[in-house]
């Protein structure tokens, strides 16, 4: 006999799960959250997490109407004007500006461990069943119903089961679900680093050779940064003295801050394309990185997985005005429907954008400097740009959408 019986369960609580969860709730289902490793949501104020994500105005309108929003802005979220993006050694440039579309900016970059905490604390009042730490061990889904056993020998019965458990996906793997995985070869390294200059609430990209380096802005003179490289020269950047670090790095930049100096630690990760082939079973749906992951040149990737948790949420609500089961392969359809192909254009695009700018080949190098001088002269594909920045420019789910009259 199960322990406990709800509408939906969701495994992981980071961003993008949490985020459902709240949805769900607000929305008048019944949640259960499972989660192996809870957040921590105490830190020292002077520290910065190496994590960010660039929040884009559709994402920005889920977190407001989640009403996590007024909180993520106070703990600490940097909103920027304009995004610079140049080639190597290159005269191609394209400068977004806010003010070019009436906007105040063009996003935010926010600590995720700022995000989770703000989307916690706002689940703990809010009647998810907050399971933790706790893992699925066995599943099985179908139509009408979803049974679960925990790690700790527990039971949960439920109508649908969400896998938001990240790119390594549990969830994914026990339901059998394939997924089409590329190594990039290649890996981010990340850190915090200071502005001599300040970083002029300016998001900065150049790209390079062996991968893009990107320069998120953070307070008035911080940069998180995301250097995209190759394994070994990924390594080697970890192991140098942090005065040789700031050489390359300010090098790298072309030193158009000023010197970039580090502050804290470095970390690096490895960079790999997933997509799974499904996103739906009976009983059961993938959102976020256990169903799609993408290089992080342009900081979509939470994004993508916000945008994933909204489709959920507006497939779910219509289901259930159908009296429709919330497992039902018709209401997941709907979603998978939703964004797939979305997902799938996006991860195409990147790819795209990382080949073109990583060719090395002198032809190529003339074609794409001329490009991005073209994009950058040209008003109406330089507008199309920010408006994919902020989000725009796909189906939006309805809590995603500017406000009626907006």
């Amino acid at each position: 006999m199960a322990d406990s019986r709800t509408d939906v369960v969701i495994a992981g609580g980071g961003m993008v799960g949490a985020a459902l969860a709240l949805g769900l709730i607000r929305d008048g289902f019944s949640v259960a959250l499972v989660e192996a490793h809870p957040p921590p949501l105490e830190w020292d104020a002077e520290t910065h997490d190496l994590r960010v994500s660039a929040i884009t105005r559709a994402s920005q309108r889920l977190l407001d109407r989640l009403g996590v929003w007024p909180s993520i802005r106070s703990d600490r979220a940097t909103a920027y004007q304009q995004m610079h993006v140049w080639d190597r050694a290159g005269f191609g440039e394209i400068h977004f500006d806010a003010a070019d579309l009436g906007e105040p900016d063009l996003g935010h970059i926010v600590e995720n461990r700022v995000i989770v905490r703000a989307l916690w604390r706002a689940m703990a009042g809010s009647g998810v069943d907050i399971v933790t730490p706790a893992e699925i061990r066995t599943q099985e889904c179908g139509e009408h119903g979803v049974s679960l056993v925990l790690n700790d020998g527990r039971s949960l019965e439920a109508g649908l089961l969400v896998g938001a458990d990240g790119a390594r996906s549990q969830v994914r793997d026990l339901a059998g679900i394939d997924a089409h995985v590329s190594d990039y070869e290649q890996r981010a390294v990340v850190a915090t680093v200071h502005a001599e200059l300040g970083n002029q609430a300016t998001a900065w990209q150049r790209f390079m050779p062996d991968g893009p380096l990107a320069l998120l802005p953070m307070g008035t003179d911080l940069f998180s940064i995301v250097w995209s490289t190759t394994p070994d020269d990924a390594e080697r950047l970890q192991r140098l003295d942090p005065e040789e670090f700031d050489f390359e790095l300010t090098d790298a930049s072309e030193g158009r801050l000023g010197r970039l100096t580090l502050i804290g630690g470095r970390a690096a990760f490895p960079l790999r394309r997933l997509h799974a082939k499904q996103y739906v079973l009976p009983g059961l749906a993938l959102i976020g990185d256990a169903a799609h992951v993408i290089h992080p040149l342009a900081g979509q990737g939470v994004n993508l997985g916000l945008l994933d948790a909204g489709a959920l949420l507006d497939a779910l609500h219509a289901g259930r005005e159908r009296g429709r089961a919330p497992g039902m392969l018709r209401t997941l359809r709907a979603y998978e429907r939703a964004r797939r192909g979305h997902n799938t254009a996006t991860q195409l695009a990147m790819d795209g954008f990382r080949l073109l700018f990583g060719n090395r080949l002198t032809g190529v190098a003339l074609l794409r400097n001329a490009g991005l001088g073209l994009a950058g002269r040209l008003g109406p594909l330089r507008r199309q740009f920010e408006r994919v920045a902020l989000g725009e420019g796909v189906e939006l789910p309805s809590l995603c959408r500017p406000a009626t009259g907006a």
